[in-house]
């Protein structure tokens, strides 16, 4: 009989011991708690930390994150406005932020991911599809460089934009928005993590980016050429015109020379006769050495002026 009461004390407080158990749950500071009694939430969402209790057995707890949650999209290829097939990688943060609306609807967070799948990659073709590719890869219009040669050439190049990347972006998160609320959801953020052309086309859009490049870099060129022939021309125009002055300005002092030298020679030709003479024959001798060579023969009158200064020298 004593066997039997220990026995029965032993299993009372083990059945005690589980129904404690059961009976309290912890509520960590990044959770939220949802209580279920046969499979119906009963109250509001706890969202306290701390140890709580339950109706054993009868009621369960069902946990949920309160942090930030991560969804990563799958790599979709979606067509633009201007019918241009590009493939679209996307991702988002999202919180649950109605725990009991959240269980009601989607009980779980895997549920959730697929649910978002629907909603997140159904705006994005939807936004893609109602914007030109133009302004799903640029975020604002680019201010050309100062320049009037250089912004010609940008603003030729560079088409502006009304909407753009960021706008689309935030665009497709107040859309998703409108639909998650009902789900105990709220998307914080939403980002394109990348943008690409399909590959049958991505090659032809290279070579027509090339070929654009190379249009620009051609009229840079062609401009600095002419602007290098105007250079060239006005160096050659201002050296001209230096090399003329400096010879004008050379046959100037050789003018003046040779009328001092003229002059010095006159007034010594003039002092006396046997200077007259000197200056004479020197004159004569000079024009000797311009005259003649080893090669030279001449034929002279006896009465020419250099067969009297040649006669002499023979007498």
């Amino acid at each position: 009989m004593k066997n039997f009461k220990s026995i029965a004390i032993v299993v009372g407080l083990v059945i005690a011991l589980f129904i404690l158990l059961d009976g309290f749950y912890v509520v960590d500071e990044t959770e939220q708690v949802i209580i279920t009694q046969f499979g119906d939430p009963v109250g509001q969402a706890v969202t306290t930390p701390g140890m709580k209790f339950k109706t054993p057995f009868i009621q369960r707890a069902h946990f949920f994150d309160k942090r930030y949650l991560e969804w990563d999209g799958d790599r979709n290829q979606v067509p633009t406005k201007d019918k241009k097939f590009i493939f679209v990688d996307t991702y988002a943060r999202w919180q649950i932020t109605d725990p009991l609306q959240f269980f009601k609807r989607l009980r779980d967070e895997r549920g959730a991911q697929s649910r978002l799948d629907d909603i997140l990659d159904g705006e994005t073709r939807n936004a893609i599809a109602s914007h030109d590719l133009v302004e799903v890869v640029r975020s604002s219009n680019r201010d050309p460089i100062s320049g009037a040669t250089i912004t010609d050439v940008i603003e030729d190049s560079l088409e502006n934009i009304a909407v753009g990347r960021d706008s689309i972006q935030v665009q497709i998160q107040q859309q998703a928005n409108q639909l998650a609320t009902d789900l105990g959801l709220t998307i914080h953020d939403f980002r394109f993590k990348r943008i690409n052309y399909v590959e049958e086309v991505r090659q032809t859009v290279y070579d027509r980016m090339v070929s654009e490049r190379n249009r620009i870099a051609d009229k840079f060129r062609s401009e600095g050429q002419g602007e290098a022939a105007r250079i060239n021309g006005e160096k050659d125009r201002k050296l001209k015109s230096i090399e003329s002055e400096a010879f004008r300005e050379a046959q100037e002092i050789k003018g003046r020379a040779d009328a001092q030298a003229a002059n010095i020679y006159a007034r010594a030709y003039d002092k006396n006769s046997s200077s007259r003479e000197l200056y004479s024959f020197t004159r004569s001798m000079e024009a000797y050495q311009n005259i003649f060579d080893d090669q030279t023969s001449i034929i002279l009158s006896t009465d020419s002026e250099v067969y009297k200064y040649l006669n002499s020298i023979d007498g």
